[in-house]
């Protein structure tokens, strides 16, 4: 069985459901589902029963040679680094499992905002087997097509906290947030100031607590003004870090919440006069091909993106197959990649 969004009439009662009715976890459940052996027989046999008096309907094993053999990858946009990073993860292991990958960009909300059933239609006469999302802010109606139709799908970094029960894979940023301000606290600096993402978006959130608790754990005062949301934007980003200067005391160095972002931070600080790292510090977040091609190169936290593009799709030909991942949410470590971008303070 492949659920992974919420509970739809329609679609008939999920694994949860039938685990409780049953008495047991929804891993021992997927093991009777899926044939396995290692279940006791009176286990088994309260699965089965749960499964015939609630009308559970068992979806078929993935089988390369009575499907199409295609995945659709649906992502926000097809015109940056990020994307490409995550194209080149989904395709490598697309390739070891023998699927080809079908790519929608943009395709999840129409040009007025509104949900487009453009991408729905096409999956379904594709014949596609399952779905990768990235960056995606999926309706509740779009979760519920999926679920009804039962089709198994994966969420590559999330915008939004997903619902209860549906699969994503994506990186440790609260802990990255972490690294990064640990970073320049060790290097001397005490007026660190953060340009983040959207403050709805859970891995900018994410960064942002990770700032904030490495300085209460150094015994640093967090000051509201050095919080600036720039919402993934090089322009706003640009705007923020001028902000940021006029404060009357302006920070010594910036924690920018991607690397995007921090090209927008670089032209400001030229504007200004102000040399990183003489003047200075910066440290982005991604280790996009940018932070490489930047003067001075730029220290980053590194999260792995064709790691989590490919390990969601091996998490969704696992669905595929039949079988249900223990924990719905799998995030990969992020690491600090130290280049030119940071020093200790001027005096």
């Amino acid at each position: 069985m492949v659920r992974t969004g919420s509970a739809s009439v329609a679609a008939g009662p999920t694994l949860a459901v039938v685990a409780r009715e049953a008495g047991v976890s929804v891993p021992t459940a997927s093991k009777v589902v899926n044939g396995r052996e290692d279940v006791a027989p009176e286990t088994r046999r309260r699965v089965t029963e749960a499964l015939d008096r609630l009308g559970y309907v068992r979806r078929p094993r993935f089988d390369a040679a009575k499907t199409s053999g295609l995945v659709d990858l649906v992502v926000h946009s097809l015109e940056t680094s990020w994307s490409g990073a995550v194209l080149h993860g989904v395709e490598a292991a697309a390739h070891d499992a023998g699927l080809e990958v079908v790519v929608s960009a943009g395709l999840t909300r129409n040009r007025a905002g509104h949900p487009d059933r453009g991408w729905m239609d096409k999956l379904t006469a594709r014949g596609s087997s399952g779905v990768l999302f990235n960056l995606a802010e999926l309706t509740s109606s779009q979760y519920g097509w999926l679920d009804q139709h039962r089709i198994p799908y994966v969420l590559i970094d999330p915008v939004l906290e997903p619902p209860p029960g549906v699969v994503s894979v994506g990186a440790a940023n609260w802990q990255g947030g972490v690294t990064a301000t640990e970073h320049l606290l060790a290097l001397g600096h005490e007026r660190i100031a953060v340009v983040a993402g959207h403050q709805r978006k859970m891995c900018s959130g994410a960064r942002v607590a990770g700032y904030r608790s490495a300085l209460a754990a150094a015994g640093i005062r967090q000051r509201p003004e050095y919080v600036r949301h720039a919402g993934f934007d090089e322009s706003a980003a640009h705007r923020r870090t001028l902000e940021l200067l006029d404060l009357p005391e302006p920070p010594t160095a910036v924690f920018v919440c991607s690397d995007h972002m921090a090209l927008g931070v670089y032209e400001a600080l030229a504007e200004r006069g102000l040399r990183v790292p003489d003047d200075i510090s910066v440290v982005g977040f991604d280790d996009l091909p940018e932070a490489r091609w930047t003067t001075p190169a730029l220290t980053t936290v590194r999260q792995p993106l064709s790691e989590m593009a490919a390990t969601a799709l091996r998490l969704l030909v696992r669905m595929m197959e039949g079988d249900r991942p223990e924990s719905t949410r799998t995030e990969l470590s992020t690491r600090l990649v130290e280049r030119a971008s940071t020093a200790p303070p001027r005096d």
